[in-house]
């Protein structure tokens, strides 16, 4: 075992908990699941769209919670991460958002466009991108919950064919300054993607591209996630 962590991205939606069933089932370490938002800045076309679905399905922040309680029902040890904007905590209430999200079996949050420094109150997995400077990517290692985010690529998510060739020199500049874990998403699609950045990084995220493989439901996920763990196995 390579001791890699996967992460698998889901937008929350009603077949979310047997989904993220599967990908568990599969072999996924770590689930996000993806509040949807309105403006979702940094989603591609994939995210986006399964994000308009679900807020065409009524997946507004209370439906949101429900699904992740229903999650942790399903998977009792796995971490699971709600992942969203901050606009979504400024309507809800920071605290509030919180605590009823932890009430419901969150592990932690990723909060996409929240600044390091603002509302500390919630302790939350930070993201770096390789336009961060050395002193932003120190702060984000010293305020983030377990592990930190590195965008693999400046821009949006969604599914890619091969690693930027500025990753490798990215994951080097964040490893000298702090010794946090690093787990690197965005673009990655593949096995061999993903046991490509597994030589570098101690986990990975995989989003668009299982959003993609889960709408052909949870059997056809576990099977994709499978092959993500067998790559970072190898």
């Amino acid at each position: 075992m390579s001791g890699k962590k996967l992460v698998i991205y889901l937008v929350a939606e009603p077949e979310t908990p047997e989904l993220a069933h599967a990908a568990v089932e599969g072999g996924a370490d770590i689930v996000e699941l993806g509040f949807p938002f309105s403006d979702p800045l940094a989603e591609g076309p994939v995210i986006r769209h399964a994000s308009e679905r679900a807020l065409s399905r009524g997946m507004r922040t209370h439906a949101c919670l429900d699904v992740l309680a229903r999650t942790r029902e399903l998977l009792p040890e796995t971490p699971l991460v709600p992942m969203t904007y901050a606009a979504i905590l400024e309507a809800y209430g920071y605290e509030r958002f919180a605590t009823d999200a932890r009430e419901r079996g969150a592990a932690s949050f990723i909060l996409v466009d929240l600044p390091v420094e603002e509302h500390q109150e919630v302790r939350r997995i930070q993201l770096v991108a390789p336009t961060s400077t050395e002193e932003r990517i120190r702060a984000a290692a010293e305020a983030t919950d377990g592990w930190l985010y590195l965008v693999s690529v400046t821009g949006t998510t969604g599914v890619r064919t091969e690693l930027s060739p500025s990753l490798s020199p990215f994951v080097e500049r964040v490893r000298t300054a702090t010794d946090v874990p690093v787990y690197v998403g965005f673009g990655i699609s593949t096995p061999e993607l993903a046991r490509a950045v597994g030589e570098l990084a101690d986990g990975v995220v995989v989003g668009s591209r299982a959003v993609q493989v889960a709408e052909d439901g949870p059997t056809a996920l576990r099977d994709f996630v499978a092959s993500l763990r067998a790559a970072l196995d190898s």
